[in-house]
């Protein structure tokens, strides 16, 4: 469990959506192993709630939690990232704006530069905990994908 684990939860301690990979692969521990793992790394982190892919060149918004930061910042789907907190993204990868995010742990606060149609458009957004409700969402995604025979019964 642990290195796969820990690398798919790494975007969720650095402030941004966990997506459960897809793939065959299970984790080495119990799923019970899993689900304590996660709430202790989810729990108290902030997110964003974007997903970025890296594209060359440039970082691009490829979905965003509804009702999530990003989404009641103004962040949207196609937005390109140009800077956050005065750090330029433009050639940056997906890694480097995790760090920006690791980087504003502690005050939650980013102001964002996005490319948008052709414009710039300037968003200030804040990191905001996990609720239970999103970090049970993810356990159980987590649990149907690693762990089908017992994902039900956490």
């Amino acid at each position: 469990m642990g290195h796969r684990l820990s690398r798919i939860f790494v975007a969720a301690a650095l402030a941004v959506t966990v997506t459960v990979q897809a793939g065959d692969q299970k984790c080495n521990g119990t799923a019970r192993e899993c689900d304590q793992q996660i709430r202790q790394i989810l729990g108290g982190n902030r997110f964003l709630g974007a997903t970025i892919e890296e594209r060359n060149p440039g970082l691009f918004i490829t979905a965003v939690t509804p009702d999530g930061p990003a989404a009641r910042a103004g962040i949207m789907v196609g937005d390109r990232l140009i800077a956050c907190n005065n750090k330029p993204l433009t050639q940056a990868s997906s890694r480097e704006f995790k760090q920006t995010l690791a980087d504003a742990r502690t005050h939650g606060k980013l102001l964002l530069i996005v490319g948008r149609r052709g414009g710039y458009k300037r968003i200030i957004a804040r990191l905001e905990p996990y609720t239970k409700e999103q970090i049970d969402k993810i356990i159980s995604a987590h649990l149907s994908q690693s762990h089908p025979s017992s994902a039900g019964a956490h």
